[in-house]
C-alpha cells in the first residue's frame, strides 16, 4: 500500500511536466502591475505581476533583463511576454519573462526620461559646468562615423568657414550596441589630445532607435567629464537626445554644430579689415600729438636757454661735494680718536704692566688664602672642643664615677626591672673600677 504514495520531488516533476507540454503557457503575454521588484546582484530581475484580483511571482533572467533600456521600477504597468512553469524548490508556478515593456508608454522613451531626470538631479546638465568654446580653435576633433553625409557636412562647413583650424576624425560607431562604447573611447582619446581645442560629436538623422547611442548614460557621463568643450550635433533640429543635454553646445545638426565651432572667414576678414582702419587712425592720430609735442618742447624756454636746465645741479653738486669734505674730516677725526684708545689700551695690555698686575693680584690672593685658612682652623677646633665635652657627658663610664652602676645576669642582658631575677639568682654589678659578684636576696616591687 506504501508504493501508492509519491514523494514531494515526483508530484512537483509531473506537475512540472504538465506545464511544460501545454501549449498555452509556453508563450504566454500578460500585463499588470509591478511590485516586489528586486535586481540582483546576478543581474536577474524578480519582481511579482498583479491586478486587482491576482497576483503572481516573475523572473527575467540577466540575458534578458539586460536588454531593458528603462528603469523598471515598483507601481509600474507593464506589458510581459514569456512562459509559465514550476519553480521545484518552493513547490510554486511562476512567470519566466523574456521581454518587458511599459504599457501606455514606449520603452525607450521612458528610458530617456528616467535618465535625464537621473543626470539632472545629479547636477550634470546645470550650466555652472558649461565649458565656453574656443573663439579660435587651432584643433577641433570629429567624433562621428567616417561613412555618410554627417563627417561630409563637417568637414566642408570647417573647411568653407575656418580653414586655419586643423581637423582630426575620431571614427566612431554611431549606431548599434557598441555604438555606446565606441563614442565614450572616441571622447577620451581625444582629451589625451593636448592641441584640440572643440569637440564635435553627432551624426545625421534618424530614428530613436537609430539615434539610443546618444542617450546612454555612459556617453553623457563622458561628456560631461571631457576636458575639451564638447558641441553635439545629433539627428536634425527636431531631434533632441542626453548628449544634447550633457553638452557644452547644443547645435540642431552636424553641419550647424561645426558652423558653432568656428567663426566665419568672411566675418574674421572684415573684422581684421576693420583693425587695420582702426590701426591707421590710431597711429595718425597719435602722429599728429607726437608732432605737437616736438614743437612745443622745441620751442620752450628750456630748450632756448639750455645752460639753466643745468644751472641747479651744478649748484646741487657743489654742496654736496663740500658736505663730502666735512664728513670725511669728521670721519679722520673720529678715527683718530679711536686710534689713541687703542694705543692707550695696548700700553695696559704690555706684558711688564701684566706681570706687575698679576703679582699684585697673587699677593691679594695669597693674603686672602691665609686669613680664610687661619679662620677654617678655628673654626674646626671650636667643633672638635664641643664634640669632645658632648661626648664625656654621654660616656656612660663618666655616669658611673658619679656612684652609678649597671646589673646583668648571667646572660650579659641588662636588669632594668623586678621581673628579670628571682631570688638566688647571681648578679653582676658593674662599676666605674670594676665588677661585684651579688645574690639575689629579696625582691621588692615598688609601690604605685
Amino acid at each position: 500500500m506504501a508504493e501508492a504514495y509519491l514523494t514531494v520531488e515526483a508530484l512537483t516533476k509531473y506537475i512540472k511536466r504538465k506545464f511544460e507540454a501545454d501549449p498555452y503557457l509556453r508563450k504566454v503575454y500578460v500585463k499588470g502591475e509591478l511590485s516586489n521588484v528586486k535586481l540582483h546582484s546576478s543581474g536577474h530581475l524578480y519582481f511579482t505581476l498583479k491586478d486587482d484580483k491576482a497576483q503572481i511571482k516573475g523572473i527575467m533572467y540577466a540575458r534578458n533583463a539586460e536588454k531593458i533600456k528603462f528603469h523598471v521600477e515598483n507601481g509600474m504597468n507593464v506589458l510581459i511576454e514569456g512562459d509559465v512553469n514550476v519553480y521545484e524548490r518552493s513547490g510554486s508556478y511562476q512567470f519566466y519573462a523574456t521581454t518587458l515593456e511599459p504599457d501606455g508608454v514606449g520603452s525607450l522613451y521612458l528610458a530617456f526620461e528616467q535618465l535625464k531626470e537621473q543626470l539632472t538631479k545629479e547636477g550634470l546638465f546645470e550650466q555652472r559646468f558649461k565649458q565656453p568654446i574656443v573663439k579660435y580653435p587651432r584643433a577641433i576633433g570629429v567624433v562621428t562615423a567616417t561613412t555618410g553625409a554627417a563627417i561630409r557636412d563637417i568637414c566642408t562647413t570647417l573647411q568653407r568657414h575656418y580653414p586655419l583650424a586643423n581637423v582630426y576624425i575620431f571614427p566612431t560607431l554611431v549606431q548599434g550596441e557598441r555604438a555606446a562604447k565606441s563614442i565614450v573611447k572616441s571622447i577620451r582619446q581625444a582629451n589625451t589630445m593636448n592641441d584640440i581645442d572643440t569637440l564635435i560629436i553627432g551624426r545625421g538623422g534618424g530614428s530613436i532607435e537609430d539615434l539610443w547611442a546618444f542617450n546612454e548614460e555612459i556617453v553623457a557621463r563622458a561628456i560631461f567629464e571631457s576636458r575639451i568643450p564638447i558641441i553635439s550635433g545629433v539627428g536634425h533640429e527636431t531631434d533632441t537626445t542626453i548628449a544634447d543635454f550633457a553638452a557644452d553646445l547644443r547645435a540642431p545638426t552636424p553641419t550647424g554644430a561645426a558652423k558653432m565651432a568656428v567663426p566665419d572667414v568672411l566675418d574674421l576678414q572684415q573684422y581684421v579689415r576693420s583693425l587695420e582702419m582702426r590701426v591707421v587712425q590710431t597711429t595718425r592720430v597719435q602722429l599728429e600729438r607726437a608732432t605737437s609735442r616736438l614743437k612745443k618742447v622745441t620751442t620752450s624756454y628750456p630748450m632756448m636757454y639750455p645752460e639753466r636746465l643745468y644751472r641747479p645741479f651744478e649748484e646741487r653738486l657743489a654742496r654736496l661735494e663740500q658736505q663730502q669734505q666735512r664728513a670725511y674730516e669728521r670721519r679722520i677725526e673720529r678715527e683718530q680718536q679711536r686710534l689713541a684708545r687703542l694705543e692707550s689700551s695696548i700700553m695696559r695690555s704690555m706684558p711688564l704692566q701684566q706681570v706687575h698686575y698679576e703679582a699684585q693680584r697673587l699677593a691679594n690672593l695669597e693674603r686672602r688664602l691665609a686669613q680664610a685658612a687661619t679662620q677654617q682652623l678655628q673654626h674646626k677646633q671650636r667643633q672638635f672642643d664641643t664634640m669632645v665635652r658632648t661626648m664625656s657627658a654621654l660616656n656612660p663610664l663618666s655616669v658611673m664615677e658619679r656612684g652609678y652602676s649597671i646589673v646583668y645576669n648571667k646572660q650579659r642582658e641588662v636588669i632594668a626591672s623586678t621581673q628579670q631575677v628571682v631570688e638566688g639568682e647571681t648578679l653582676t654589678i658593674a662599676v666605674a673600677d670594676g665588677q661585684i659578684a651579688a645574690t639575689v636576696l629579696n625582691i621588692a616591687q615598688k609601690e604605685e
